[in-house]
């Protein structure tokens, strides 16, 4: 007797993922970490929102309009991750002189810009240009690719810097700071190790029949399963690390000195206050 599973490896993974997605907003929310990490917290947001519209609209929405809603959100995400690096660095290297603010700047663009011009194919410009609206789609997948392709570098250069300099600053050993950009330079590190391995198969790899090309595909299935598989584990990360408090807050809290009586008048003090004063005398 065999026994039937009925959901894919891919499911299961989607699944886990988007409720870690969901209880991640709910520590943010409920540990009030939104008004550290205002743009972190969003750029959650924006991929639960990304999973959910590819889970539900595909297949039952034009391809055209599930690809618009689809690259949309895509662009936003990217976006925002570019304002959570900012706001780790902000955070994690607050005090900073500005001309070393400037020179890092300048080094970690030009290295991923670099990185971003001869990773991956560029389109013909005039198929960026045509004036149609695929064109139009186009244009925003590729600011999407190449976006994520820079993003993913800044997020590892970030991570070493963390690493290197952090504890000089504001992002020492295991303040949030550190741990969040850990798991950004994580996921990242995954993410382009399997964008390159699958480059390098396209490219070198050429299939003979159909059975060969079947197994390319499970191998690029295996490959993006690993990857999520990561994200979930960076997910998980973030739950456990953003829900308990850093050291440095418990032991400011524990050193606040303990407020005196005297200086706090209760309800029941004035109430008792106001009943033993005497009141106005009648001529």
């Amino acid at each position: 007797m065999h026994f039937h599973f009925p959901f894919t490896i891919i499911e299961i993974l989607w699944t886990l993922t988007f409720a870690a997605q969901l209880v991640l907003l709910v520590v943010l929310l409920g540990r009030e970490r939104l008004r550290r990490f205002p743009w972190f917290t969003a750029s959650i947001v924006i991929l639960a929102l990304r999973a959910l519209a590819a889970r539900v609209l595909f297949h039952r929405v034009p391809e055209l309009t599930f690809s618009t809603i689809f690259i949309t959100l895509a662009d936003v995400g990217m976006l925002l991750g570019l304002l959570v690096l900012a706001e780790m660095a902000r955070i994690g290297f607050r005090g900073v002189r500005r001309a070393v603010w400037i020179a890092a700047t300048v080094v970690a663009l030009a290295i991923a810009g670099v990185v971003m011009a001869y990773w991956g194919a560029w389109p013909a410009w005039k198929q960026l240009t045509a004036n149609s609206r695929l064109a139009a789609l186009m244009l925003m997948q590729l600011a999407a690719q190449k976006g994520q392709l820079l993003l993913g570098v800044l997020s590892i250069e970030l991570g070493v810097l963390v690493l290197l300099f952090g504890r000089r600053y504001h992002a020492g050993w295991r303040t949030h700071v550190q741990r969040i950009v850990i798991g950004l330079s994580t996921a990242a590190l995954a993410e382009l190790t399997v964008s390159g391995v699958w480059e390098i198969i396209v490219k070198h790899v050429v299939p003979k029949s159909r059975e060969q090309y079947e197994h390319i595909l499970d191998l690029r299935d295996k490959i993006t399963n690993a990857n999520s598989a990561v994200y979930l584990l960076v997910l998980i990360w973030w739950i456990a690390i953003l829900w308990m408090d850093e050291p440095g807050a418990a032991r400011s809290a524990q050193a606040l000195p303990p407020v005196k009586k005297d200086f706090i008048e209760t309800p029941t003090d004035s109430i008792a206050t106001t009943e033993a004063s005497p009141g106005p005398q009648s001529s």
